[in-house]
């Protein structure tokens, strides 16, 4: 799998951001932090994608409408897989599965919180190193136990971040900044994704975060890959 150098000055970048009925609002945070670091990369552009074009009922109320559908979405550098209760119909939705395994071969493909749960469901996450949102209040079972025990394929752990190059997983609910800070450096270098933490005030939560969960990262995969 080759990828184009994705770091070059002024080539307009476009993330996909996957929703669907019962994402966690938090995870949109995702949306958030791309939309801040445009002050500093404005080459960055940002859609959301759904299983249908249309109104999307997140978990507890909040209307999101879709850019674009699974049908008509169109190429992208990077797709991000929210997370959220509704993950549970996801991983059974056989046109959101396609989805992801097709984006897959030419796309970085990226969970935050459960959206792992959807990526372990399609196939992308076997083979290789992932995680999910650990922490819940009973009576849910923990994800990333259901993660261990559903995929003997796939190698889990605690982890804020685990990035095997091309597919990216991430832990719970505000990990969801510290994996999308963590693309911006991938894509942009860490002068981009620092000088985003700061604007955003989350420089010292995002050291915190990877002092206590430190992140996974696969260097073989990621320097077969050029990235920049």
């Amino acid at each position: 799998m080759k990828f184009e150098r994705f770091t070059q000055r002024g080539k307009v970048m476009l993330f996909g951001v996957f929703i669907y009925e019962g994402v966690e609002p938090v995870d949109l945070a995702t949306f958030g932090v791309l939309s801040m670091a445009r002050r500093i990369q404005p080459d960055i552009r940002i859609c959301t994608i759904a299983p249908n074009q249309c109104a999307v009922a997140f978990s507890n109320g909040l209307i999101v409408h879709a850019d674009y559908g699974v049908e008509d979405a169109p190429a992208l550098d990077v797709l991000i897989v929210t997370g959220g209760p509704g993950w549970v119909q996801q991983a059974q939705d056989e046109a959101t599965l396609k989805f992801m395994r097709d984006r897959s071969a030419s796309t970085i493909i990226t969970s935050v919180c459960t959206g792992a749960m959807i990526l372990a469901a399609s196939g992308v996450l076997d083979g290789k190193i992932a995680t999910t949102k650990k922490e819940v209040v009973e009576p849910e079972y923990p994800p990333l136990k259901t993660m261990q025990e559903a995929y003997a394929d796939i190698d889990v752990r605690t982890s804020s971040i685990i990035d095997n190059g091309t597919v990216i997983t991430g832990g719970g609910v505000t990990l969801c900044i510290d994996t999308t800070l963590h693309l911006l450096e991938k894509l942009y270098g860490k002068e981009t994704a620092a000088e985003t933490a700061r604007i955003m005030e989350y420089t010292v939560a995002r050291d915190a975060n990877a002092h206590a969960l430190p992140p996974i990262i696969q260097k073989a995969q990621n320097d077969r890959q050029d990235f920049g």
